[in-house]
């Protein structure tokens, strides 16, 4: 994709006050919500509707998750920048948060492969502007919007060392796959020493105390090597088609 498109409605992408779309869907009801909420039920519909018309003809994609608070010289941007270079190469799209840290360095290693570079940016209290190397950016005020972005227009997950945000997407799509909501959808965690002590906690106690099954912990595969990560999902995907992206 040579021209870089942005979607955008309308809003500044520096939010210096703490008055987001999300904060004000979610504040306590008022006397006045009948007048507002069934407005803002509108607002929402169109933000799912602008999403879906930017996204609905990118190639098959890989969306990458990941700390947005490294800088260049971290070990992990040079690793989901090499990510990203190996997912363009076999022909999948990129999705990030298009924000920086991970996902710059995502998107710019899929861009320098020649490949397309998509960042699905949040609107949040303080600035999150999108980098530098998305060729198609579109701008979206509700988490909830955005997360269906990711899970809706992916074959699979990548997911780098992160706090509340990555973890959030990645409990949320493994949840997806145990209920049956997506299949063939496979999650690759990056990092072996910054996942190990999350896996020894999810075996020592969450499957021992029967809070998942064993099979729940195949739910996903761990790897240190951009290459591998490519072949996992290249293989997952070769056994059976992508459902759930209709």
């Amino acid at each position: 994709m040579s021209d870089r498109r942005r979607i955008r409605r309308g809003r500044v992408s520096a939010i210096e006050v703490a008055d987001t779309e999300d904060t004000r869907l979610l504040e306590r009801r008022d006397p006045s919500f009948i007048h507002t909420d069934p407005w803002r039920v509108l607002r929402i519909l169109s933000e799912f509707v602008e999403g879906f018309d930017a996204l609905a003809a990118i190639p098959p994609a890989v969306s990458v998750f990941g700390s947005a608070r490294i800088n260049a010289g971290d070990p992990s941007y040079a690793t989901a920048r090499a990510v990203g270079a190996e997912l363009a190469k076999a022909g999948f799209a990129v999705i990030t948060g298009g924000g920086p840290g991970v996902m710059e360095a995502a998107n710019r290693g899929c861009r320098e492969a020649g490949g397309t570079s998509i960042g699905c940016n949040i609107e949040l209290p303080f600035e999150q502007r999108m980098n530098d190397y998305d060729d198609l950016g579109v701008d979206l005020g509700y988490f909830f919007v955005r997360k269906t972005m990711f899970v809706k227009y992916a074959e699979a997950f990548v997911v780098f060392p992160g706090g509340f945000g990555t973890l959030d997407e990645l409990f949320e799509s493994l949840t997806l796959i145990q209920t049956g909501k997506v299949q063939h959808f496979p999650v690759v965690l990056f990092g072996s020493d910054y996942w190990g002590g999350l896996l020894g906690w999810l075996r020592e106690r969450v499957l021992a105390e029967g809070k998942i099954a064993p099979g729940d912990l195949e739910l996903f595969r761990v790897s240190d090597e951009p290459r591998e990560v490519v072949g996992h999902i290249q293989e997952v995907l070769a056994n059976g088609s992508r459902h759930g992206r209709g």
